[in-house]
């Protein structure tokens, strides 16, 4: 459907059942962090979500400069009012960074220039681009002073989950105390070397009662032995699986675009930078997703549904879908 054309009541939207993804950058070739983003590319990407056994998402922004994220914000709020099928499937926007921890392995692919402390000024800027479509913020609680940003948008109903950070035991504690209360793609967004024990993957099973913990359940990001454990020690009812899908999903391996970056998608699915040196995402679906938890973790189907529909739409707020399967 063209954004142009007026939309129809009989217009098609997602089943009730199906998997609620909480991070996706993009999908079947279309990059959400683009500036110019069509109404006929959405409806054909949610359509292609819906095909995939996902009846939602949240549609993730990633770090730029503020007037471009806000613009990307706004354009897909914009177009979302405009396609019953694409609101049915963007349930609301995941704003990931810009407040992260810039240093190399904790930034992750968020472009170093881009990244700053958080402000209140900015964040409300972005909330506002959204007008109340923005769900959940990724911010490292250490670049919150007072955690002042984090209170902000917990008072206001918004999710905020710490990612991209290497904040102490006690930082990320008193971030909890103001309000957050998940933690995004744990195992990533680190260096791929850490302290053994004092690491931030472990401060965040530390506090495991007071989180929503996400995974990325592609074998690469978390090899599936270290998901097992973490999944045992944090409890199927406190964890959330996510894609952290880009613009390849659904098209498999080759060179894609996200943002500034030009990437290589392996026989894996897992997304790398051009050098290799560092994941930037996955081209995985959630049926996959659901695949592997049930093939390399031996996970039941009303333990996958937890995982990956019932936890995220329970954390995130939202109403929950039908009963149903994929």
């Amino acid at each position: 459907m063209s954004s142009s054309q007026p939309e129809h009541a009989s217009a098609p939207i997602a089943p009730a059942g199906g998997a609620f993804d909480a991070q996706v950058n993009g999908y079947a070739g279309l990059d959400f962090n683009q500036d110019d983003v069509n109404g006929d590319a959405l409806h054909a990407c949610c359509q292609r979500l819906i095909d995939d056994g996902v009846a939602g998402i949240l549609a993730t922004v990633i770090t730029e400069r503020i007037e471009l994220m806000t613009h990307r914000i706004s354009r897909l709020a914009q177009l979302r009012e405009r396609d019953r099928l694409v609101r049915s499937v963007i349930r609301g926007v995941h704003v990931e960074g810009p407040f992260l921890n810039p240093a190399p392995g904790y930034r992750g692919a968020h472009p170093e220039d881009a990244i700053r402390p958080a402000d209140p000024e900015a964040m409300r800027a972005l909330i506002d681009a959204g007008g109340g479509l923005v769900r959940l913020v990724t911010l490292a609680p250490e670049q919150d002073a007072g955690c002042k940003v984090t209170r902000w948008l917990a008072d206001r109903g918004v999710v905020v989950s710490a990612g991209h950070t290497d904040a102490s035991l006690d930082r990320l504690s008193a971030a909890v105390d103001a309000g957050l209360s998940m933690f995004t793609h744990l195992g990533n967004g680190c260096p791929a070397t850490l302290p053994r024990h004092d690491n931030i993957v472990q401060r965040a099973l530390a506090l495991r009662d007071r989180l929503w913990l996400c995974f990325i359940a592609d074998g690469v990001h978390v090899p599936f032995f270290a998901l097992r454990n973490y999944l045992d020690l944090a409890g199927i009812d406190r964890a959330i699986v996510v894609t952290d899908a880009m613009a390849a999903a659904g098209h498999g391996p080759g060179r894609f675009r996200i943002g500034r970056w030009d990437l290589v998608v392996g026989e894996d699915l897992a997304v790398r930078s051009p050098d290799g040196s560092h994941l930037v995402g996955s081209a995985m679906t959630m049926r996959q997703a659901r695949d592997n938890l049930n093939r390399h973790l031996d996970l039941d189907t009303d333990r996958i549904d937890r995982l990956t529909r019932i936890n995220p739409l329970k954390a995130l707020g939202l109403p929950s879908a039908s009963q149903g399967t994929l």
